[in-house]
């Protein structure tokens, strides 16, 4: 008997709908048990799937056929990974074996799900991505995890069942066609309330920053334009901690954007049971990440950090003391806000767009130009800062000094307590309104996006800003690059400041963020 169930396979960030055939063949009498042969390009891991899935059928309370099993995983040509066959295989098994009633075949039904030996279901990766998928395809009802239910739900328009084990998803199947329409297990409805009451879920605060005012003003600017920001000091400064601070001052999430950041953390395995993330990420790699792990790749690629911070943060502390090899790997997403992943069998393409933060002492030792003694010879300190190459550099949008904090400062006294993080967000949230109306139609949604072209269009100066850039030009050698990132950064404390042009004040302060052009270490 030959019988028809469906499921999905996840590629890069996006899903692929495979249909699953199953086929009984009487076994010889010579064979001395029945067989599963599973065709259609399976990897290890679903080759392997024999096993469990036999031992979870027998597990269930049902009987595994007398009959040699031909599993087909179509379209054939395309390789077939992971554990999350398991549940439709089985289901396909015991369809062929009539063991779900009269049906025929489970077309408008898709599951994922992997088996262990009694039965249970476990969670998969990429269960956004395959809801989806089923939607794109008019699948009406989605079989998943109970793991990865919250997560699945989030796509409007069909119906999701959390199943908790293989006899629970057989018996659902059975009701599911029975016409009654009366299911031991109801599709999980999304408690929208419950998403926006976790919207604004940060414990840190800009309140919490004492003193380094330059450093938070800086913040403001790069949030507010999605700027790339360096900051430069001794250990202890609060350079940190004004970093962790930041995703609390970017505009919340729309839902779309909600919705991609959970795709990737979905197919990377790290959404749990919390269903839609509602948070900008903030990504924090070890010095000692590898390019593979900062970019993404594998055999079977994966998203690096640099896509899970998608729409947020990633944060690069010690900046110099990263391979110098891994960081020139971000060159290429920092300017196309994407990664694209090229394999001998194929090429995958993952979202990029975040706002990098760095820091870095100004040497080997930390103390250069404060209070404490530097230990460090010039030679010294350029090759630490040496570490880092001009282009990577000319990249970023903003330099900052963050000295040691005064002790007045830290303590409170007679300083007055800066903005909260609600406050510096509405002026940020402002300034994105004023560049989306700007950018109406143009395909890009902030100031660090503009093109050359744009550029000239939206940033014209005034004789005194084109002067004063000039002579910025000439006396720190500035890169073209460095022209254009001062001109972006300008637009955006003009925007700040709700101005419609371009004035030398933005122009002087976008010049005084370019610490490291400023022959810092001279």
């Amino acid at each position: 008997m030959l019988f028809l169930t469906r499921s999905a396979a996840v590629y890069g960030i996006d899903a692929l709908i495979v249909d699953i055939e199953v086929n009984l063949r009487p076994k010889k009498d010579n064979d001395p048990s029945p067989q599963i042969t599973i065709v259609g390009l399976p990897d290890t891991a679903v080759r392997e799937s024999r096993e469990r899935i036999r031992a979870a059928i027998n597990n269930s309370s049902f009987f595994f056929p007398i009959h040699n099993v031909v599993v087909n995983l179509a379209p054939a040509d395309v390789r077939k990974e992971g554990a999350s066959f398991d549940l439709p295989i089985a289901l396909g098994i015991l369809g062929a074996n009539a063991d779900l009633g009269n049906i025929e075949n489970l077309e408008n039904t898709l599951s994922v799900g992997e088996l262990s030996l009694d039965g249970r279901v476990r969670p998969v990766r990429g269960a956004l991505s395959i809801a989806l998928a089923a939607r794109e395809n008019g699948i009406k009802n989605l079989l998943v995890p109970e793991e990865n239910a919250k997560e699945a739900a989030v796509v409007r328009g069909i119906d999701v069942y959390p199943v908790p084990t293989l006899r629970e998803a057989a018996l659902l199947i059975e009701e599911l066609n029975n016409g009654s329409g009366f299911t031991r297990i109801a599709p999980l409805r999304l408690d929208e309330a419950e998403l926006n009451s976790r919207a604004e879920g940060y414990r840190v605060d800009f309140a919490e920053v004492r003193g380094q005012q330059t450093a938070k003003r800086a913040l403001e600017v790069a949030s507010a334009g999605g700027h790339n920001i360096l900051f430069i000091g001794p250990p202890g400064s609060g350079k940190t901690m004004l970093a962790k601070r930041l995703p609390t001052i970017l505009p919340p999430l729309e839902f779309e954007e909600a919705l991609e950041i959970t795709k990737i953390h979905s197919v990377a395995g790290l959404t749990g049971k919390s269903g839609l993330v509602k948070e900008r990420p903030f990504k924090s790699p070890h010095h000692t990440v590898s390019q593979a792990g900062l970019i993404g790749g594998g055999s079977v690629p994966r998203p690096g950090e640099v896509s899970l911070a998608h729409l947020g943060v990633l944060f690069l502390d010690e900046l110099p003391e990263f391979d110098r090899s891994v960081l020139e790997v971000l060159r290429q997403p920092m300017e196309d806000k994407q990664v694209t992943i090229s394999r001998a069998a194929s090429s995958l393409t993952f979202p990029a767009n975040f706002t990098l933060v760095a820091s870095m002492n100004p040497c080997p030792c930390g103390y250069f130009g404060s209070a404490r003694e530097c230990k460090c010879s010039p030679p010294i300190i350029q090759r630490y800062v040496g570490k880092i190459s001009g282009p990577l550099m000319d990249r970023i949008d903003i330099h900052i000094d963050v000295p040691a904090v005064k002790f007045n400062e830290l303590r409170g006294r007679g300083v007055e307590a800066g903005d909260n993080s609600d406050t510096i967000r509405g002026r940020v949230i402002q300034a994105r309104s004023i560049q989306l109306e700007r950018f109406k139609g143009e395909g890009i949604f902030s100031n660090s996006a503009m093109s050359p072209g744009q550029i000239r269009k939206f940033c014209a100066l005034d004789a005194e800003s084109e002067a004063l850039l000039e002579k910025a030009m000439l006396r720190q050698g500035l890169s073209a690059r460095a022209h254009d990132r001062i001109l972006k950064v300008a637009r955006t404390i003009a925007d700040l400041a709700g101005s419609e042009n371009i004035d030398s004040p933005h122009i002087s302060e976008a010049i005084n963020y370019r610490s490291l052009d400023r022959n810092y270490w001279a």
